[in-house]
């Protein structure tokens, strides 16, 4: 489980999926997360200052402002259509208990209609 405190965020992931490796005593493998929410995301990012918050004004750029007929809620469709493609699933390698990722590479949820508790399964394939 994540808490999300903010309309709009992205979290770090990375210190809570190695806690899960860890504990798993599992030495090498791919792990699979998958986000059961349709207005928030899984992807990788680069989390230099300022990018969580460029990477959010970039998504609310690239998708248009229409006159949605979503009979729920018309204002979050475009958090739902973010979140298809951004993604609900994630699939890193890991050795000796660490993720295997780029030098500035970082695994993120996506919080697209916050503040919200938002699950996230996690399986591993070794």
């Amino acid at each position: 489980m994540v808490s999300t405190t903010k309309e709009k965020e992205i979290i770090d992931l990375t210190e809570q999926i190695e806690l899960v490796i860890n504990h798993s005593q599992k030495k090498e493998g791919v792990i699979m997360l998958f986000i059961t929410h349709t207005t928030a995301g899984l992807t990788t990012a680069d989390l230099d200052p300022g990018t969580d918050l460029d990477m959010l004004d970039a998504f609310d750029q690239i998708i248009p402002h229409l006159a949605y007929r979503h009979p729920h809620d018309p204002k979050h469709v475009k958090d739902h259509i973010m979140s298809s493609i951004i993604g609900s699933q994630l699939l890193m390698p890991f050795e000796d208990g660490k993720l295997i990722l780029g030098t500035w590479q970082r695994p993120v949820i996506v919080e697209l209609n916050g503040p919200r508790s938002r699950t996230i399964y996690v399986k591993f394939i070794v």
